[in-house]
C-alpha cells in the first residue's frame, strides 16, 4: 500500500478578531495517505443515503484525531465515514464538500 499522497485534515478553531467577535477558521494538518476510489457498493449504498461518495483515504490510526474535513489536491472533502483496519490502519470515506464542487 503506497501511503505517498500528502492529505491535510482540517478541524475548526474560532479565535477573536480586534473587535472581540469569534471567527470560525481551519487548522491543517499534513497527514500521509493511500488515496483511492470508493468501490462501485460503497458508491451506489452512499447515493441511496443522500451522500456522494467519491473517495477513500487509507491513514495510519494514530494519525487521525477525528477530523471530519479534509483536503487534498486543493479541494476539500467530507469524511463521511471511517473504518478501522487491521495492521493499524483507518480508511476514510469522503465526499466532495458541499459549496466546493
Amino acid at each position: 500500500m503506497d501511503r505517498s499522497k500528502v492529505i491535510y485534515l482540517l478541524h475548526e478553531v474560532y479565535n477573536e478578531d480586534e473587535y472581540g467577535v469569534l471567527k470560525r477558521g481551519l487548522e491543517r494538518r499534513k497527514v500521509y495517505a493511500d488515496v483511492s476510489s470508493v468501490t462501485a457498493s460503497e458508491f451506489f449504498n452512499g447515493g441511496l443515503n443522500g451522500l456522494k461518495p467519491e473517495l477513500r483515504m487509507t491513514v495510519f490510526f494514530a494519525d487521525y484525531h477525528g477530523e471530519n474535513i479534509l483536503e487534498y489536491q486543493g479541494r476539500q472533502y467530507t469524511v463521511y465515514r471511517t473504518y478501522i483496519e487491521r495492521n493499524d490502519l483507518l480508511e476514510l470515506y469522503c465526499e466532495l464538500r458541499k459549496g466546493n464542487e
